[in-house]
């Protein structure tokens, strides 16, 4: 099958204003609303670290998150390439590791998922511009993808330059920011939605939802506050 023959009909890169502020939790919603709108859909985070043995299996959380609400099953190889150990910043564990990551690596298993699914979900580590190499960083994968990008901003202070920050590296390589995601990380954030209009009136992209801070970080509930409709078709 060539890459013309690709079942593919929608595909992102979700990224985010910074780590620990739901990234997973808004790609596996994503993941589980094209699901329910009969998509086969795939899950791929090219970039883990920190993981766990479980049932004999060595496995990463946020992986295992997107995973369980995916319904594409595909080998670990292509929906994490690269897998590290430590809960660390992903160069410096490649760098105790005795590697170099490459983004040609990630592309190359993009195509073969892209094959196979009719949506993908990528899911970024840590921000927008987190290293990869000497020489690559995350915003460098981004590209080379090329997919229009999701941007999750977690709502604390501070997130106001953060997501214009972000957005802004998101178009100096000139990636489509598609929408984005409002998540509260701090529910006892001072005018939240003084914040919010902020964030609409100087992001220019369309705002997917709001997700209030969950009791369990539930991709289905978070699911039900993302407008679906306004994803790219």
């Amino acid at each position: 099958m060539s890459l013309t023959e690709s079942p593919l009909k929608f595909a992102c890169f979700v990224t985010g204003t910074d780590t620990e502020i739901g990234k997973t939790l808004v790609a596996a919603a994503l993941i589980h609303g094209l699901v329910k709108q009969g998509l086969s859909v795939a899950a791929m985070k090219p970039v883990a670290a920190g993981t766990m043995l479980r049932q004999g299996r060595v496995s990463n959380e946020d992986v295992d998150t997107l995973l369980a609400q995916a319904n594409v099953p595909l080998p670990d190889d292509l929906v994490t390439p690269y897998l590290w150990h430590e809960p660390i910043a992903p160069h410096i564990a490649a760098a105790k590791a005795g590697q170099v990551m490459a983004v040609e690596v990630v592309l190359d298993a993009y195509r073969q998922v892209s094959m196979a699914a009719q949506a993908v979900v990528v899911e970024g580590a840590g921000g927008f511009c987190v290293p990869l190499s000497d020489t690559q960083d995350m915003a460098d994968m981004a590209r080379a993808l090329g997919l229009p990008v999701v941007m999750v901003v977690g709502l604390r202070l501070g997130c106001i330059s953060h997501a214009l920050l972000t957005a802004e590296a998101v178009r100096a390589r000139g990636l489509s920011l598609c929408g984005w995601v409002a998540n509260t990380v701090d529910p006892d954030m001072p005018y939240q939605a003084e914040n919010i209009q902020t964030l609409q009136a100087r992001l220019g992209a369309p705002l997917l939802g709001v997700i209030p801070r969950l009791p369990n970080a539930d991709p289905a509930l978070a699911a039900t506050y993302l407008d679906f409709s306004l994803l790219p078709k």
